[in-house]
């Protein structure tokens, strides 16, 4: 995907490592219905003008496919910032199995 620094869900480790920040970039009424325990949640168009929040650590961008992802990341690392994008978003990671909280009181899905 053009130099942008990638994952693909197989190469993050489960549990996450300490210290990975977990930036989930979608609306907030995806994030609601289903999304990464412990993410930070920042809508993409949000993001400009709330960089201040991101810690300065390496930050792990998720969607729902990938594409607003791989945005952010491309936009982040132009700002100096060590950020991957997780190949097929939280469809690939609710694909493998992995755990996520929602808002709704219902289980969680990726909307």
């Amino acid at each position: 995907m053009d130099g942008t620094p990638t994952v693909a869900i197989s190469g993050v480790p489960d549990p996450l490592p300490e210290g990975l920040v977990v930036l989930d970039v979608r609306e907030p009424v995806e994030w609601q219905y289903g999304h990464i325990e412990g993410a930070l949640h920042i809508p993409m168009s949000e993001l400009p003008g709330r960089t201040d929040e991101l810690p300065d650590a390496q930050t792990l961008v998720v969607c729902k496919v990938g594409a607003r992802s791989a945005r952010v990341v491309a936009w982040l690392v132009q700002q100096g910032r060590d950020a991957v994008n997780l190949d097929g978003g939280l469809l690939e990671w609710e694909a493998a199995g992995r755990a996520m909280v929602s808002e709704t009181g219902q289980p969680p899905v990726v909307v």
